[in-house]
């Protein structure tokens, strides 16, 4: 695995470490490594560089919120966040893309959170949306959760989080096997969600925690449909038969009517069932039951916040 190392970065909260997937966005990156070396949490931030080129190695070579450079053979997707962290050495890491990064104290209000409530694996934070830092629309689905309080957890009890705006317990996270290597990205983040969830761990939404998110103009193509071929792919792993089945359905009336991105979605998620049946574990009955209450819930379409560069 070629990669770079740094020497140890300015004493800052020794419990906290910032993974970043980017790829072929150099100036993106630098304006998000500028703004966690500011932080006074002085996180180490470890990047998985996606880039089939040089350009971002030698951006990024000296900067002073990295502490390692990681660079796959191929592109990882939101397994780049695996990879990093495997690498980490704090208890906790928090996850930003190339374009998005915490505000100051949020990282040591986390780490503060985590400490104090063991049995919690994930927060999810409140994503505020370019310089006028406009609600991303995901903040109020997870501020609506219908899921009811925890005693032993902060916040609201939610099961999806904005990958970019989050914050891992590193040992949760590597016990549940991180993000599914068969959904790759684009909505992966309730898989997740679901696999703390049965492993018996706690995944919160805290809007003290503030991550600001500046998307590009240039975008991304393809994600769309990403999102849709996960959604099935995903109750495929995990839901039981009947949803499944309405989940596909959904998605081939959506592919007959020739919805943007159906047809490929619908595609590819055929093409992934054989893998999805052989990796297939039902949740646990309480998982279950949180997830048909979520089901309910009004749809929330994630917005300009949703995103990320793998």
């Amino acid at each position: 695995m070629p990669g770079t190392a740094r020497g140890a970065v300015a004493a800052g909260d020794p419990r906290v470490s910032v993974a970043v997937i980017t790829r072929d966005r150099p100036a993106s990156l630098l304006r998000t490594l500028d703004a966690l070396a500011g932080l006074p949490e002085r996180p180490p931030v470890i990047v998985v560089d996606n880039s089939r080129d040089d350009g971002t190695r030698r951006a990024v070579r000296g900067h002073p919120a990295l502490d390692r450079l990681l660079r796959p053979a191929a592109n990882t997707g939101a397994l780049g966040r695996n990879l990093a962290v495997r690498h980490a050495r704090t208890p906790y890491v928090a996850f930003s893309d190339d374009d998005s990064w915490w505000e100051p104290g949020s990282l040591a209000r986390a780490a503060d959170l985590l400490d104090r409530h063991p049995r919690l694996g994930l927060l999810a934070a409140r994503t505020l949306v370019g310089e006028e830092a406009d609600e991303d629309p995901l903040n109020a689905v997870l501020a609506d959760s219908p899921l009811p309080p925890e005693p032993d957890l902060p916040g609201r009890p939610v099961l999806g989080f904005l990958g970019c705006a989050s914050v891992v317990r590193r040992e949760a996270f590597l016990a549940v096997g991180g993000f599914h290597p068969l959904l790759f990205f684009g909505g992966e983040e309730t898989l997740l969600a679901y696999d703390l969830a049965a492993g018996g761990w706690g995944v919160a939404y805290e809007p003290s925690l503030r991550a600001r998110h500046h998307p590009g103009t240039e975008g991304r193509t393809g994600r769309p449909f990403l999102v849709r071929r996960n959604h099935v792919l995903t109750t495929c792993l995990r839901r039981p038969w009947p949803v499944v089945l309405r989940a596909g359905a959904d998605l081939t009336l959506a592919a007959a009517a020739d919805r943007p991105g159906a047809r490929r979605a619908l595609k590819e998620a055929v093409a992934r069932f054989p893998a999805a049946l052989a990796r297939r574990r039902a949740l646990p009955p309480h998982v279950e039951r949180a997830a048909r209450l979520l089901d309910r819930q009004p749809a929330g379409r994630p917005g300009p916040g949703e995103g990320g560069e793998r």
